[in-house]
């Protein structure tokens, strides 16, 4: 019976994760979070972080974050990335930008720019020696 009751606890932990997932550029906070689990904010925080290794607000960020790296890589500006994954000033999201990767959204952007333009010129550079060798290509 303690098995069952620990997987449906489980089940709630993941819902609110995959509500986090779908809903990150949202404005939120623990409530609606931990509202989605059915639990206490206190008792959630604790078995969140014990299931994914990051509280709630951390995952948060983390999820924008992530979500952020792969809009400045595709281009979009910092400003319009700032409102999309969900930060309120472009400010605060270059702080903690900068804080969790080590560079300014804007430096991040600029080195991914340079990464494709080498990639373009020399795809070969960019395929493991390993792999490129068993299929015959040479550098």
């Amino acid at each position: 019976m303690e098995q069952y009751e620990s997987i449906y606890l489980y089940q709630r932990i993941v819902k609110a994760k995959l509500f986090i997932d779908s809903h990150f550029a949202e404005r939120m906070d623990l409530d609606n979070i931990s509202g989605q689990a059915h639990f206490s904010k206190f008792h959630f925080i604790r078995l969140f972080k014990n299931s994914y290794g990051y509280t709630p607000k951390n995952y948060l960020v983390k999820v924008r974050i992530d979500q952020a790296k792969i809009l400045l890589a595709k281009g979009e500006s910092v400003l319009a990335t700032t409102i999309l994954v969900g930060f309120d000033s472009p400010t605060a999201f270059a702080g903690v930008f900068k804080k969790m990767t080590g560079k300014t959204p804007s430096a991040f952007q600029k080195e991914q720019e340079e990464k494709n333009s080498a990639m373009q010129s020399n795809p070969l550079r960019f395929v493991p020696n390993c792999f490129a060798e068993t299929v015959g290509w040479t550098k």
